[in-house]
């Protein structure tokens, strides 16, 4: 469909919280799908995303447990986060048939408890990986 009218540009664009660390992410899981494909386990897209991270040197701490504070104390709950990168993002790794809305409600509780503002939910079992890449802001 062509347009007759000029398309308003919008001359308060905010620029994406932590862009260019969630492009570097996400062009190592594109990598990592082009060659895996769909249909493995998660663990393995796990192992593949942190080498490909250590092979693209971005910083990242891998099965980070998360404890929950609770009136003061630290309790162990047996949370993990699969990857946090720099400190300022959060990977949250899939291999599903779809995301459904706890998957959503897992990465944004991470991301609240740590107190990390940017998260991706990557889930590798698509033919495309980009219609199963999720990124959120808090």
């Amino acid at each position: 469909m062509q347009r007759n009218f000029p398309v308003p540009q919008n001359k308060h664009v905010v620029p994406l919280l932590e862009k260019e660390l969630t492009d570097k992410i996400i062009g190592g899981a594109i990598e990592v799908h082009k060659i895996l494909g769909p249909g493995l386990l998660e663990s393995a897209y796990q192992v593949c995303m942190e080498h490909e991270s250590t092979l693209r040197n971005i910083q990242f701490e891998h099965l980070v447990d998360l404890s929950l504070n609770y009136k003061g104390i630290k309790l162990d709950a047996g949370y993990v986060i699969d990857l946090v990168y720099d400190k300022q993002v959060i990977v949250e790794l899939k291999a599903v048939e779809r995301v459904i809305s706890v998957h959503e409600a897992q990465l944004l509780t991470y991301m609240r408890l740590i107190g990390i503002r940017v998260g991706l939910l990557i889930n590798f079992n698509m033919p495309v990986l980009k219609d199963g890449i999720y990124r959120r802001v808090l």
